[in-house]
């Protein structure tokens, strides 16, 4: 038995780039304060999403570059690893991302989002490649969003090589004609949460979602077990730290390692 906690930081979207640093600055320091090993934060948190109701700045790599240098000196201190949803400029390719912060304030790569949704297409370059990332005694990969709910390949090659968590940064807000969730997995609610169970039943591993937290927002953030049951879920639209204690001896892999080409 190898017990963890593990965090998810299911805040409300920033009204500035600004709000985003000292957002997710607090949070760092409140998983911290949780005894969390790793906390995540929700897609492209810093600067914020964008949406043209959004009205995030356009991007800007000076400001990336500080936010970055600021909340690795607040996990330092905080002695936490973080996976910060962000974004990052690659010569004119804007790429939706997570930056992983080692508990030193080190920084340990980057995992870009390689499925981008149709939406998105316009906004948002699809990047390439995978990795995962080791913390204490945890490794874990990220998958982002679209990628996690409709690609399950991609939660699959991040268990194959070795991750017991698969973390999974997402945007998912209602609009006027959203069914509004009470309970997590209810047969009225979307396909995204039986996603969430699937993805850690069929690769015998934990997923963790998170989202912002928005008046009636479609998902929640939440883990799932190995087994695919729901581990724990925060209340839809209620901002907080959802902190979570996983065995990680549970999370063998085992379905993903077995899986053979068609």
């Amino acid at each position: 038995m190898t017990l963890i906690r593990i965090a998810l930081a299911n805040l409300r979207h920033p009204d500035s780039p600004q709000q985003s640093i000292d957002l997710a600055a607090a949070g760092i320091r409140d998983a911290a304060a949780a005894g969390a090993t790793v906390v995540c934060f929700p897609e492209c948190f810093v600067p914020g999403y964008r949406l043209p109701a959004k009205a995030v700045p356009p991007p800007d790599p000076a400001f990336l570059a500080r936010a970055s240098a600021t909340l690795a000196a607040v996990a330092r201190t905080a002695g936490i690893g973080v996976v910060l949803g962000t974004e990052r400029v690659e010569g004119a390719a804007l790429l939706a991302t997570a930056l992983v912060i080692r508990p030193d304030g080190t920084l340990a790569g980057f995992q870009d989002k390689v499925q981008i949704d149709p939406s998105e297409e316009g906004t948002y370059a699809p990047g390439s490649g995978r990795r995962v990332f080791t913390v204490g005694p945890l490794t874990f990969g990220v998958v982002i969003c679209h990628e996690g709910w409709r690609y399950p390949e991609t939660a699959r090659w991040a268990v194959q090589h070795g991750a017991q968590v698969v973390f999974h940064p997402q945007f998912h807000e209602a609009d006027a004609q959203s069914y509004r969730p009470t309970a997590f997995g209810d047969p009225a609610n979307s396909f995204h949460e039986k996603a969430v169970l699937c993805r850690a039943a069929e690769n015998t591993c934990y997923f963790a979602t998170v989202n912002f937290a928005s008046p009636g927002s479609p998902t929640t953030s939440a883990v799932a077990a190995p087994d695919g049951t729901l581990l724990a879920s925060q209340p839809y639209g209620k901002e907080g730290i959802l902190v979570v204690e996983v065995d990680l001896a549970r999370a063998t892999g085992l379905l993903a390692k077995r899986l053979r080409p068609l």
